[in-house]
């Protein structure tokens, strides 16, 4: 570990070096650490890199929008270039290939062109401090099939893919009714897993599908689709009251969602899906929804890991293996003390950690220079999340949720057009948290208007 007797840091290079720090990943907490370092420290005498395999974010909650069409990711990413100019970052495209902490430096993999020519050949890149903040992935459980036959969405361009396919299938649909009015021609899609993010697209999807017959698919409605939600345990929304997640699962049911609880896939084939009891559930698209988990690659990197490959991260948010690395967010694990569970992997945990590794940097630089000073250091500061309550958005349906769950007795129950206002207002705070008041507040009132000028549904 990079210490030293007294716990300060011990500075490398000479003293007017500029202060690397580098954070990889651009996700919800990553970009707004980059900002909020960005404009605290300027570039005089910092250097604050982003490092993303993509030149552009979109908030990962909205993600089943843009796989159902209703939400058109080219007018609300946010490009890392643009916005590294406004905040006083440095921006790298690039994936994290390793970690040379000894040498402090990053490596990066090479950057390929479409057609598999480089672009970028590998290089590294110097930090005094690391932030990782590469979110996390699908975790299929080491289900047979899943990884060559389900659609996951964990970025936008498989969020792009999803709903490229669902349109070619809605457009097949609506050709054969068409030719045969009495045709039983459906879409069928399964969705694997009864957490936000499966429930929220199921109903999204028959939102868009109510809204096709619009668009040039006239003979296309919501009863030519099929969707199955498959749950494992015994009810979908866990993490919400026993009383909303049976009213979610009764909206479904409304809106014509197949909802089955208690149900184990146990293998994914072309078109099926094999359970645990035998049944067998055809789909034209078979979405994987059931969990998440921790990259591969961060098992390679020489820090400590736990079985769904996540960082283990002190309360500091410091990793166990080295002080000048961070990390946050769904990429790294924090079981606070006497609890029993970690910490869960939410847009909210990641952006209460990205404000709690902004203090701890800016404590760790300053307990460099009372060292060399020979003043006492300060402690950094420990995580302590705060559960703001859980929403989930059924589209233009409804919405249920809890609110204040760290509260003492308990959480209240929201539902209805109070909990959709609510559940708006988050995404509102992501583009504050990102932008600034000035910008944030600007693009939410574009934001309306959009939603009244724009159609209601990307079909390109």
């Amino acid at each position: 570990m990079d210490t030293n007797p007294g716990g300060a840091l011990t500075p490398r290079g000479g003293e007017n070096r500029k202060t690397q720090i580098v954070v990889v990943g651009g996700g919800a907490g990553g970009l707004e650490l980059v900002r909020r370092l960005g404009a605290k420290f300027g570039r005089k005498s910092h250097d604050i890199i982003l490092v993303d395999k993509n030149p552009s974010h979109i908030w990962k909650p909205l993600l089943h929008e843009v796989a159902a069409g209703s939400l058109d990711a080219n007018l609300d990413e946010v490009g890392y270039r643009g916005h590294c100019h406004k905040w006083g970052y440095r921006f790298f495209k690039g994936a994290l290939s390793g970690i040379d902490r000894e040498q402090r430096v990053i490596h990066l993999a090479p950057v390929l062109d479409d057609d598999g020519s480089e672009l970028i050949s590998s290089h590294t890149i110097r930090y005094d401090y690391l932030v990782l903040a590469v979110g996390s992935i699908s975790n299929d459980f080491g289900v047979n099939g899943v990884k060559d036959h389900a659609i996951y969405l964990d970025s936008r361009e498989q969020a792009d893919k999803f709903r490229t396919k669902l349109l070619n299938h809605c457009l097949r649909v609506s050709r054969t009714m068409s030719v045969d009015p009495g045709a039983d021609a459906t879409v069928k899609v399964a969705i694997v897993g009864g957490g936000a993010t499966g429930v929220e697209l199921a109903a999204e999807l028959y939102n868009a599908a109510g809204a096709l017959k619009h668009y040039g698919l006239e003979v296309f409605d919501e009863s030519r689709l099929k969707v199955t939600l498959l749950e494992a345990g015994e009810r979908i929304l866990p993490a919400l009251p026993e009383r909303l997640s049976q009213a979610a699962h009764e909206e479904l049911e409304r809106l014509g969602v197949e909802v089955r609880v208690q149900t184990q896939v146990i293998k994914a084939r072309k078109g099926l899906l094999l359970t645990r009891d035998d049944d067998a559930i055809r789909a034209n698209l078979i979405v994987w929804a059931a969990g998440v988990k921790g990259a591969e690659f961060l098992t390679t990197l020489g820090l400590e890991t736990n079985r769904n490959n996540q960082i283990l991260v002190r309360e500091t948010m410091q990793t166990l293996d080295d002080d000048r690395v961070f990390a946050l967010g769904d990429c790294c694990s924090y079981t606070p003390q006497g609890a029993e569970r970690p910490i869960p992997p939410r847009a909210q945990a990641a952006h209460q950690m990205a404000d709690t590794v902004f203090t701890n940097l800016k404590r760790a630089m300053a307990n460099e220079k009372r060292a060399r000073n020979g003043k006492p250091l300060k402690a950094l500061k420990p995580f302590i999340y705060h559960d703001n309550g859980s929403l989930v958005s059924l589209s233009r349906f409804s919405t249920v949720g809890s609110l204040m769950g760290n509260l003492v007795g308990g959480s209240m129950a929201v539902e209805g057009r109070l909990a959709r206002l609510i559940y708006t207002s988050l995404y509102s705070m992501h583009l504050l948290a990102i932008h600034g008041w000035l910008k944030g507040l600007s693009l939410m009132a574009i934001g309306r208007v959009n939603r009244i000028v724009r159609p209601k549904l990307k079909l390109h």
